[in-house]
């Protein structure tokens, strides 16, 4: 066994390369695209060191053309669920063991297979799997998973360097133990990087994984489970599972093992997920860690005294930049009636701008929405608008999904300020702006706080410091991530946590060490060196 303080490489950020014209990234990119597009693939179930083909499979088709296929993924029974977490137990002692430095070691190679050898794979299988253009796939899928990696190593020293106070007569120690059981991680389809952190941030911590990743996501997922493979990773550590949702979650929640879950999705799927770990609370041998980030109703507020490029660029960016399918996206706007004539004219000359098409032609700004059912949802949303008195839109409103599932950037204003769509998250590329009076600033702030369940993420554009002081105390409950004079969108790891309470989640800041104690039980370990031998204390002497 090796001895020493070991310190791991200073995290960095990995660099966003540009895709610049004729650059040797943008040839290695389109290259790898076209291979993984004219090539099918069979993704098995990954259980303990099984790859497990069941022979009842799904498709996997890109959003941007639903009828070419990509390949197959193989959906699981409950006796493979069952399974899953026979392995996992059974993989739990020797993982639990690993000293820390081996686990580190396994992910840090992760993050520099993707750096090197894989980024190409991955951003390719991004790009088509969840139709991002380059720039979207290179942010998510290379950088910010490569600085989960490099940085949960780093934030895993400091929860273990975290010592008590000791003196000349005891010894303290605190031992951070993994959790006891096994986890379950829940991925959503819109972020790669997302997918791989949910299961690998427990897992470093020395715990055992199911992953369920979405299965619009499959196909980027597997250049996930390539890269741990070829890291190192044990078997049976992270077991990968597709397949019905509610029959897996049941089979989990029903295990006495069961000791957390990991979620990033729907505020109301993670609600019932709550709801049944507490119906079984009885049942679990520990009280289970209840850990997610769900939905958002993001706003970007702008005061009399803002930049209106600024605010136009925020809104473009914060709304459209991946069809605004992520949390984080800007769905709802404010802007002061002073300068909403010029916000008008420049954001609707901006957003005609926009090109939209195949992620392949790197002239598109926004690709298609992920599936059907989005489309289908997103496109009512905009009939709805067309009909109503108090809504207009100004730019945008089309859609088609002949070939992909394509909507345009779409701009509704409205002169209700609890309109449906300045309320409920959509998902997609629609943003829905009010207009209000200058001298109803303060009441607005109260408007913004009042009017969504969620508190994710939110922008503030102003040049006044006294009203970006207002702003900020007024919406401090109403996001987990503020942003002044900048879109709400692109939390970098190790510089801005990310998480939102209120019905957007737990707020475990994904990014930082507070996420990475969730998946430890911490021990205290008490040695005194000269033990007493009498029981009596001296006030007894009397």
């Amino acid at each position: 066994m090796l001895k020493g303080f070991f310190h791991v490489p200073k995290a960095v950020n990995e660099p966003v390369k540009s895709y610049a014209p004729n650059s040797l990234e943008k040839v290695t990119i389109l290259a790898e695209y076209k291979k993984m597009w004219n090539s099918k693939i069979d993704v098995p179930l990954y259980i303990g060191s099984e790859e497990i083909r069941t022979g009842n499979t799904k498709s996997m088709t890109a959003p941007h053309d639903h009828k070419h296929s990509v390949g197959t993924y193989h959906l699981a029974e409950k006796s493979h669920v069952e399974k899953a977490i026979s392995n996992a137990l059974e993989s739990k002692t020797k993982w639990a063991n690993l000293p820390w430095e081996d686990r580190a070691a396994i992910f840090l190679k992760a993050a520099e297979l993707i750096a090197g050898p894989y980024r190409a794979k991955i951003n390719a299988a991004t790009m088509i799997a969840q139709s991002k253009t380059i720039y979207q796939a290179e942010i998510d899928a290379s950088c910010e998973l490569i600085d989960f990696l490099r940085y949960n190593v780093q934030f895993m020293t400091q929860i273990y360097s975290d010592q008590p106070k000791s003196d000349s007569s005891v010894w303290n120690r605190l031992e951070y133990r993994p959790l006891e059981g096994f986890l379950y991680a829940i991925t959503p389809f819109n972020f790669t990087a997302i997918a791989a952190n949910l299961p690998a941030s427990a897992a470093m911590m020395g715990n055992v994984v199911i992953w369920k990743p979405s299965d619009s996501q499959v196909f980027s997922a597997k250049i996930i489970i390539d890269v741990f493979k070829e890291a190192g990773l044990p078997d049976g550590v992270i077991n990968v599972i597709f397949g019905d949702a509610q029959m897996i979650s049941e089979t989990i929640f029903a295990s006495r093992d069961f000791a957390g879950v990991h979620f990033t999705g729907s505020t109301h799927v993670f609600k019932d997920i709550w709801k049944t770990i507490g119906t079984n609370i009885h049942h679990y041998k520990t009280y289970p860690r209840i850990v997610g980030e769900t939905g958002g109703k993001d706003f970007i507020l702008a005061h009399p005294s803002a930049n209106v490029k600024q605010v136009v660029t925020g809104i473009v960016r914060g709304a459209f930049e991946f069809q605004g399918q992520k949390c984080s996206a800007a769905s709802r706007a404010y802007i002061p009636s002073s300068i909403w004539s010029a916000v008008k004219s420049q954001l609707i000359t901006d957003v005609k701008s926009l090109k939209m098409g195949s992620p392949e032609d790197f002239g598109n700004f926004v690709t298609a929405v992920i599936h059907e059912g989005s489309f289908d949802k997103l496109a009512s949303f905009i009939d709805q608008a067309k009909k109503d008195q108090d809504a207009e839109i100004i730019i945008g409103g089309n859609y088609d999904k002949s070939v992909g599932f394509f909507i345009e950037p779409t701009v509704i204003v409205t002169t209700n300020p609890k309109y449906s769509t300045m309320e409920t998250e959509l998902f997609g590329p629609i943003i829905t702006i009010y207009v209000y009076e200058d001298k109803d600033w303060i009441k607005t702030l109260k408007l913004v706080d009042e009017t969504s369940e969620y508190a994710l993420t939110g922008a503030v554009f102003s040049q006044d410091r006294y009203a970006i002081a207002e702003a900020t105390e007024a919406l401090k409950n109403a996001t987990g991530n503020f942003y002044v004079n900048d879109k709400p969108t692109g939390a970098v790891v190790g510089m801005q946590p990310f998480g939102g309470a209120r019905s957007s989640g737990t707020n475990d800041k994904a990014g930082s060490a507070l996420n990475l104690l969730r998946w430890v039980s911490p021990r205290t370990i008490k040695e005194t060196f000269v033990t007493p031998e009498d029981y009596r204390y001296p006030f007894l002497g009397e």
